[in-house]
């Protein structure tokens, strides 16, 4: 089984704000009596359980956008697609750079985009039986086409 490790994680956007969290291995290779951390996990999750932020990373995932592009491609106001952004940049999944006196976003870890096929296929695989769920069945969510 692998070694979870301590690792120390500064949060962004928060000067002096540290948290400390052990990686968690979800190979499938689970020992009974570890105290594993799922709360980093737990949290990765979460940020991508927003319909409006899985579009974000969505268009993203086609290349850089400013905020104007993903709000025209999504619909949404600049203020709810900035504030979608800015999570997703303290998270460390997206990350910024100036360019003139815009700022283009980008995805930062190829990981993600892994883990989104691997959800895609999973969801193929259960015929989408997870969108019948009575708690986390389908709610109102952004459609991206293209």
């Amino acid at each position: 089984m692998p070694a979870l490790v301590a690792v120390r994680t500064t949060a962004p956007r928060r000067p002096g704000y540290e948290r400390y969290h052990r990686q968690v291995a979800m190979n499938g290779e689970h020992d009974s009596g570890c105290q594993a951390d799922l709360g980093p996990a737990v949290a990765l999750f979460r940020s991508l359980g927003d319909g409006t932020r899985l579009a974000i990373v969505h268009e993203l995932a086609r290349g850089e956008r400013r905020v104007v592009d993903l709000t025209r491609a999504l619909g949404l106001a600049q203020s709810t697609v900035s504030a979608h952004v800015a999570c997703l940049r303290d998270c460390g999944l997206v990350e910024g750079h100036p360019v003139g006196r815009q700022m283009l976003y980008r995805l930062v870890r190829p990981e993600l985009l892994t883990m989104l096929g691997a959800a895609e296929v999973l969801l193929a695989a259960t015929g989408n039986a997870v969108a019948l769920c009575p708690v986390y069945g389908e709610e109102d969510v952004p459609v991206v086409t293209g």
